[in-house]
């Protein structure tokens, strides 16, 4: 069977471009043709998934059991607005994404996932958390539907709010509007294959792929740090361009996942740069989230203490989020220390001023410095340091 995985052939790129032609003729024209869109998404879905069966059969049974989940939890929300009602709907929603995650280590659990679960997740879990907070009134099945099972962003990402990609369905844009849009779009999907298909293969090809770095030497492991962070930005940024490209072809402003983030100054600079439609979902739903209810609560007075707690268990559940290896834990631990120390150094420099920020070689220190604390984390998240533990 042939691959049809998202982005990866350009198999995809043609056959998709072929049914969004009406798509690009409809928003020229000012218009949207709802019907039809709705008609690739699922057209796009079971080319994506036909080719893999069980996968096939476990997105099916995963929108399935989240729609229910989420209808749920709207009915129970609308008579009594419990805590338990929930919590219990967050669970829910993560159970399957929690065993697939498990399955690494239990590989019989892994005829439950498919590709892209987690952020499809993602988007279930964002659903639930605002119509807890009152900001979502009613989802529709359709909406919730579209919003899920959007072709372009289903397999990685970036991550939308089910708010923005709203307001984008109900706001058609006009011709001009869409112009500019499917302008946009075209460019970043030639940004995409510069930096995935030309970029990223000539890193992994002749630098990563060197006979001169497979040893365990210290200047190998060094110079496959570098080697692969490079890779790590080149591709996944390329996708997330192919991703955003699309999206915008189909009228929906997703929202960027990069910005330079080998230039941050620090590592929440960084976290402001680096996947950011993920580092955003993780501050806003889990960060944000505990710190509220600590403070509510008042279970810990101490509010650096509460910060640094919500740092650890933050990146923590984002170094789980990628899998059970020990790698991805140590990676998770390893950002929250840096975060965590970054934050203290930042409220006692703000006493004491000994690093100045104006000052541009201290600002070029400063982005020389943070650059290798990132390189070294996707050291450490690549695996290669694996035979030290």
């Amino acid at each position: 069977m042939i691959s049809f995985i998202p982005y990866a052939s350009f198999r995809f790129f043609i056959v998709t471009g072929i049914l969004l032609l009406p798509v690009i003729i409809a928003g020229l024209s000012g218009k949207r043709i709802t019907l039809y869109n709705d008609l690739v998404a699922i057209v796009m879905v079971f080319l994506i998934f036909y080719g893999q069966p069980a996968q096939f059969v476990s997105i099916i049974a995963f929108i399935i059991w989240q729609a229910v989940v989420v209808k749920s939890y709207f009915e129970l929300k609308k008579r009594n607005n419990r805590s338990v009602y929930f919590y219990t709907a967050v669970i829910l929603a993560i159970i399957p994404l929690f065993f697939v995650k498990l399955s690494a280590d239990v590989p019989v659990l892994g005829f439950l996932g498919f590709l892209g679960i987690s952020y499809v997740s993602f988007r279930s879990v964002e659903v639930i958390m605002d119509l807890r907070d009152g900001l979502i009134n009613e989802i529709p099945l359709n909406h919730f539907l579209r919003f899920t099972l959007f072709f372009p962003t289903i397999s990685s990402g970036p991550i939308d709010r089910y708010r923005r990609f709203e307001s984008d369905l109900k706001q058609v844009p006009s011709g001009k509007e869409y112009k500019e849009l499917l302008y946009l779009g075209i460019n970043k999907i030639f940004q995409g294959f510069l930096y995935k298909y030309i970029i990223a293969y000539l890193v992994h090809q002749y630098w990563m792929s060197s006979p001169a770095l497979a040893s365990n030497s210290f200047f190998s492991i060094w110079m496959y740090m570098y080697a692969y962070s490079m890779y790590l930005f080149f591709d996944f940024a390329g996708y997330s361009q192919f991703a955003i490209g699309f999206s915008y072809i189909m009228g929906i402003r997703t929202p960027e996942n990069f910005n330079k983030p080998f230039l941050s100054r620090n590592i929440k600079d960084f976290w402001n740069r680096w996947h950011m439609s993920l580092s955003f979902w993780f501050r806003d739903f889990i960060y944000m989230r505990f710190v509220y209810l600590m403070i509510k609560k008042k279970w810990i007075k101490d509010r650096y203490l509460i910060s640094d707690i919500g740092l650890a268990l933050n990146f923590l559940v984002m170094g789980f989020w990628h899998g059970f290896l020990l790698q991805y834990i140590i990676y998770g631990i390893y950002h929250a220390v840096a975060f965590i120390s970054f934050n203290r150094f930042e409220h006692f420099n703000k006493k004491h001023h000994i690093w100045p920020k104006n000052n541009k070689w201290i600002h070029a220190l400063s982005v020389l410095i943070t650059f290798h604390v990132i390189c070294f984390s996707f050291l450490i998240f690549s695996g290669r340091l694996n035979f030290l533990w």
